[in-house]
C-alpha cells in the first residue's frame, strides 16, 4: 500500500468509496454530491491523501487547515473501504495527515466522530485523540457527534 496526494483522476473512485460507506449513508452522501465536494476540495487546496493498493483506491483522508481553534487542522473525513479496516490503512493515512498539518503550522488536529461509531472512537483514542465534547444534532438532526482533539504543543516549563 502507498499513500499519495489525491488528484482529479482519483475523484470518481473516492466518490464511489464515500457513497458505498454505511457510515456516510446516514448523512445521505451520494456519488454525485461526493464528486462535487471532492472537486471543490481539490480546487480549494484541502489536503486529500489517498491510500492505493496497486491502482485501486482503498481509503483516503481529507483535512483542512483553519485559523479556528488556535490554528487547528480539521480532519473532515478518514475513510477506509469496507472489509479493509484493521489493516493499518487508516493509521497510515492519519499519520500522514498529521504530518502534513504539522508541516503547515497547525498546532492541533480536530475531528468529529459519530457517537455510535465505537470502532472509530477507539481508533482515535489509540492514536492520541481526546474526546472534548458531545454534540447532539450538530451536523445532522438525530445524529450525535463527538468532538476529538489532539494537541501537538509541548507544555512550557515554568521558570
Amino acid at each position: 500500500m502507498r499513500i499519495a496526494s489525491a488528484t482529479r483522476a482519483h475523484v470518481a473512485a473516492l466518490a464511489a468509496l464515500m457513497a458505498s460507506s454505511p457510515l456516510l449513508r446516514r448523512y445521505e452522501v451520494t456519488a454525485r454530491g461526493a464528486r462535487a465536494s471532492l472537486t471543490k476540495a481539490l480546487h480549494a487546496g484541502d489536503v486529500l491523501l489517498v491510500a492505493l493498493e496497486g491502482d485501486a483506491v482503498v481509503g483516503f483522508a481529507w483535512s483542512i487547515k483553519t485559523p479556528a481553534l488556535d490554528r487547528a487542522a480539521y480532519l473532515r473525513l478518514l475513510l477506509v473501504g469496507e472489509g479493509l479496516q484493521s489493516r493499518g490503512i487508516g493509521a497510515a493515512l492519519l499519520a500522514r495527515t498529521e504530518r502534513a498539518a504539522r508541516a503547515a503550522g497547525c498546532r492541533h488536529m480536530a475531528l468529529l466522530v459519530t457517537a455510535t461509531n465505537r470502532r472509530g472512537r477507539a481508533f482515535y483514542a489509540r492514536n492520541g485523540y481526546h474526546r472534548v465534547a458531545h454534540l447532539p444534532g450538530f451536523v445532522r438532526p438525530g445524529v450525535a457527534e463527538s468532538l476529538y482533539m489532539k494537541n501537538w504543543l509541548t507544555p512550557r516549563r515554568r521558570k
